[in-house]
């Protein structure tokens, strides 16, 4: 069975909290600043909540599975469960589909409004890359398969 940890994820919480606390901060001490300064406090934001709820979750989770390891254990096989990954997959590949034709969407739009080309420049690199990633997967499992 799975050995639960719970120090680590709270450590990371609290980090997470107080990364976003810093950005809460800079937001209401900087409100004209310029440059990195500007989006410095919203990247600590969103950071900061993505740590904290990420780990604290976790943590949460993983306290309760060592209260009841007869659940632990039920879950940790659903987990494993063939049918259940099968599920979980087909999910990720429909999410996936959607997410092209949505991404290519929102890059049409920002071009035809005229943002700022490094934005739409750095949406296509990121939608390639994407592709991309698809591209190698595919080929590697029919290597393998």
């Amino acid at each position: 069975m799975k050995q639960y940890k719970i120090v680590r994820y709270i450590v990371f919480a609290i980090i997470g909290f107080v990364i976003f606390g810093t950005g809460l901060v800079l937001i209401k001490l900087l409100p004209d600043a310029d440059g990195i300064l500007k989006t410095l406090p919203y990247i600590c934001v969103g950071l900061g909540s993505g740590l904290l709820g990420g780990n604290l979750g976790t943590a949460i989770k993983n306290r309760a599975a060592l209260k009841n390891p007869q659940i632990a254990k039920q879950v940790e096989i659903e987990e494993k469960d063939e049918r259940n990954r099968a599920i979980s997959n087909r999910a990720k590949a429909n999410a996936y589909d959607l997410m092209i034709y949505t991404y290519s969407a929102i890059l049409l739009a920002f071009a035809l409004m005229g943002v700022e080309l490094y934005v739409v420049l750095t949406l296509v690199a990121v939608y390639l890359f994407i592709i991309s990633a698809n591209a190698y997967y595919l080929n590697k499992y029919h290597k393998e398969m």
